[in-house]
Order: C-alpha cells, then sequence, then structure tokens
C-alpha cells in the first residue's frame, strides 16, 4: 500500500496554528513512508471562503516548507464529479429525494426537543419497502439525503484516540446535495478521499462527529476507508482554546514576529507527538522518526517562552547572511543608517547568543546604525575626570594600535593599569559614547566593529 495523505483546509480565514500541525503531520507520514501528500482546499463554503483566505493558506505552506506532492485541488472545480457520483447514489437507492422544505424540517425537531429526543430528520421520504411517500409539492426543488443505515454501529480504530463506536440511530439522512445541486461537506470530503486514495486521514478532533458519516457514505460508494487519527485542539497557557487573545494564532503572524520556520515546525512537532526526550531535531530527523503510535491524546498548551527558547537555539545555528536578508526590512524600518557602518551580517554574528526572534535580533543591531544619544547625567555620572585622563590615553594609542579584538583588549588593559582603574570605569563611558547604551556585547568586539574612525570620532566628541 502507497501511503497517501491530505491536508484539506476550509479557506475561510488564515492558516491557524492547529492546521499547520495537521500539515505538518500529514506531510511527515507520507515522507515517512515514500509516500504522497496532497493539498485539497474545501472551498465550498461560498459565503465565507476568499481568494485571500486561499492565498494565506499557500503562504502558510510555503513558509513553513510543507511541500505538496499532488494539488492543490479545489472542491469547486469538482462539481462535475460531486453531480455524477449523486447520480449514482440515486440511481443506486443509496440515496433519495427530499420535498421538505427548512422550515418543516424544523418543527420536526422541534417536536423531538419537545419530547426529549434528539432532534433530527425523521425519514418523511426515506423509501422503504410497503411505503407510501406523500405526494410530490409542486414548485418544490428537493435536496439529497444519503441513506443512512438505520441500525447497527459506525466503530474505527482512532490512531489518537484509540476505539471509537457511534450508534447509526445517532445519525439522521443528512443532506448530500442542495436544492441548487451543490454538493454539502460531508459529502465532497467522502468522494474526494475516494477519488484521491487517501489511506490516512490526520485532522482536528472536531471532526468526530463527521466521521460516522463519512464513513457510512464510504461504505455505500464500495470505497475503501482510509485510517483516521483526530488530533486534539492546541490549547492557551490558560488552559482555554487557543484563541487571538494568547497572542498569534495565524502561522503568518510569525515570521512578521521574527521567528524562524524551522523554529516553528520544531515547536509543532512537539505539540501532541514525542520521541523520547528529545526536544530539538531537524526535519529529516523528525521525518524518519514519525509514527502514529507517538501522537498523544491530550490536548497540548502553547508555550510562547519555549518556542522563543527554540527560536533562539535556530538563531545561533543561522548563517549571519540569511539573518541579514530577515533583519534588514525592520531596521530600514527604524531609520537604521548603513553609510560607513559595520557590515550588518558581521554585527547579527556579534548579537544572535541573545535574539529570541529576528525582530529582537535587529533591535539590538540598532546601536551601530544610528547615532548614539547618551542620556546627560548617566554620562555626567560615569565620565569624572579620572575617566576623562584615561579616555585622552585611550583615543592616543587608538591612533596607532592594530585594530583586531585581541590587540583593542590588550591596549584597553594597559590603559586601565596606567591610570589605576577598573574595566567597568572605563568600558561603561566608552559604550555610551558609542552606543548611547550602557549594555553592549564585549567592548573589545564593539570597537572593533565599529572601526577606529568612528570610535575616535565619538570618544573625542565626548572629551
Amino acid at each position: 500500500m502507497t501511503v497517501r495523505t491530505r491536508f484539506a483546509p476550509s479557506p475561510t480565514g488564515y492558516l491557524h496554528l492547529g492546521g499547520a500541525r495537521t500539515a505538518l503531520y500529514s506531510w511527515a507520514y507520507a515522507r515517512h513512508f515514500g509516500g504522497t501528500f496532497v493539498l485539497r482546499i474545501e472551498d465550498t463554503d461560498l459565503e465565507r471562503s476568499t481568494p485571500e483566505a486561499v492565498q494565506a493558506i499557500l503562504d502558510g505552506m510555503k513558509w513553513l516548507g510543507l511541500e505538496h506532492d499532488e494539488g492543490p485541488f479545489y472542491q469547486m472545480q469538482r462539481m462535475d464529479r460531486y453531480r455524477e457520483v449523486v447520480k449514482g447514489m440515486l440511481d443506486a437507492g443509496t440515496a433519495y429525494l427530499c420535498y421538505c422544505s427548512p422550515e418543516e424540517v424544523e418543527a420536526m425537531r422541534e417536536r423531538m426537543r419537545a419530547a426529549g429526543e434528539k432532534p433530527r430528520y425523521d425519514g418523511t421520504w426515506r423509501p422503504e419497502p410497503g411505503k407510501t411517500l406523500p405526494g410530490v409539492p409542486e414548485g418544490v426543488k428537493p435536496v439529497v439525503r444519503f441513506k443512512n443505515p438505520l441500525d447497527g454501529e459506525v466503530t474505527w480504530h482512532d490512531v489518537v484516540k484509540g476505539p471509537i463506536t457511534i450508534g447509526n440511530k445517532e445519525l439522521d439522512d443528512l443532506v448530500i446535495a442542495r436544492p441548487d445541486g451543490t454538493p454539502t461537506y460531508n459529502f465532497c470530503v467522502a468522494v474526494d478521499d475516494w477519488d484521491m486514495k487517501i489511506t490516512h486521514v490526520l485532522r482536528g478532533d472536531d471532526h468526530v462527529n463527521n466521521t460516522p458519516r463519512q464513513i457510512n457514505i464510504l461504505r455505500a460508494l464500495g470505497a475503501e476507508l482510509p485510517q483516521y487519527g483526530h488530533l486534539p485542539m492546541i490549547l492557551g497557557a490558560d488552559g482555554q482554546k487557543l484563541s487571538k487573545r494568547h497572542g498569534a494564532v495565524s502561522v503568518m503572524d510569525y515570521p512578521e514576529q521574527g521567528y524562524l520556520p524551522e523554529a516553528m515546525l520544531n515547536y509543532l512537532a512537539r505539540l501532541g507527538w514525542s520521541h523520547g526526550d528529545d526536544e530539538i531535531f531537524s526535519m529529516q530527523q523528525f521525518t524518519e522518526w514519525f509514527n502514529l503510535e507517538h501522537l498523544t491524546a491530550s490536548a497540548a498548551q502553547f508555550n510562547h517562552e519555549k518556542l522563543g527558547w527554540l527560536n533562539n537555539h535556530y538563531i545561533k545555528q543561522t548563517d549571519n547572511e540569511r539573518l541579514a536578508q530577515l533583519a534588514l526590512p525592520k531596521l530600514e524600518r527604524d531609520g537604521a543608517r548603513f553609510d560607513g557602518a559595520p557590515a550588518l551580517p558581521t554585527v547579527l554574528g556579534l548579537m544572535k547568543e541573545r535574539a529570541n526572534t529576528i525582530n529582537e535580533l535587529a533591535d539590538a543591531a540598532m546601536l551601530f546604525y544610528r547615532d548614539p544619544q547618551p542620556d546627560p547625567e548617566l554620562l555626567a555620572l560615569h565620565l569624572t575626570d579620572a575617566v576623562r585622563a584615561a579616555l585622552g590615553t585611550f583615543a592616543e594609542r587608538s591612533a596607532t594600535v592594530e585594530w583586531n579584538k585581541a590587540a583593542l583588549a590588550a591596549m584597553l588593559k594597559e590603559v586601565l593599569a596606567a591610570h589605576s582603574l577598573k574595566m567597568p570605569q572605563l568600558a561603561m563611558p566608552l559604550r555610551l559614547l558609542l552606543t548611547g547604551q550602557l549594555q553592549t556585547p564585549a567592548i573589545d568586539a564593539v570597537l572593533e566593529l565599529f572601526g577606529r574612525d568612528v570610535v575616535l570620532a565619538r570618544v573625542q566628541k565626548g572629551l
């Protein structure tokens, strides 16, 4: 059997984190077995589906690097196929025409609610041996209903939740085609999974109630059933369903906030799956390790601190040239000036150890790309007469010292010894004069990056 998985989002909004995790697991399972990963856009909700939402899904998949092998397929482009299957089911007697109006169906349900029963369609137009159907009303376009089995149960072994059984009496004869002929969601999904030979369906557990309906439709079509796995939702830190009040929910918010796709993939992989105690791994390792046995049935909590920790790890591993490409737009928006300034990749290489996001990294790098504006009170505090004398000596030595980190560090020690000062007494005012702030990387590294001319100009201006 060739493994065939699918990711089938509805384009009614952005690609959210739960959807991205579903896509990741489906992609990884196909990759693990050398199978096929299908992308399907379920766009039959015409009122809510938009081209912008489709593009947001495609953008999110591209950013994450989850390349599909087939598709994207669009349900709205498969209408002829759905109509063909509906006709075949009508001919086979596994579906039937129903002329009840929406108001009549709602009245049925109200009667059942009043009687303490589960509200459902009562089968008025369901053909049965010996049953007389009502007369066809004039001018009414019928819906097509699936003839759901009346007895028995639908049981499947969910690869996440274990065995699940739902009685057929819990399911009514669902509408599979509306009066205008457009098919409904559960019908389209079943036909698509059949036609696309999907072997494994991984999706959110909000679809558990759809599964028995789809199984019954597939059985009526004589189709082979896929294996199903329903993933629990992702919760916020407060244990509630993840929403905008917990921060970004859309996948494409994260590159804007300075997260790397490899960090997001690594983090999502661990939100519902584990491989021992391994926390950090490449996507190649993930696809080699990934299986369905280690998916967890309990809900996962999204932890921004953990994501930040992972992002910091990947930032430190990332080539400085790539970091520069990612950080440059923010630096430009913040008014960075690059003329005569140190090379951005070199600066980011110095700053990246402590940055949890690209945005933090860009903010930290700004000290090299703006004019310093030291606080006068801080400057007065640190620029004592003794320090001024030491800075004078520093300026003299800076004119001739070899300009590299080791030589600068040695020269600083000589200046400190000559004036009986400790490193913070000289480093703090130097930081203020050069960057306008007290917190910077090691002062010898900062001096090396600024270059002799800038250092001398700023120190002499401060003196």
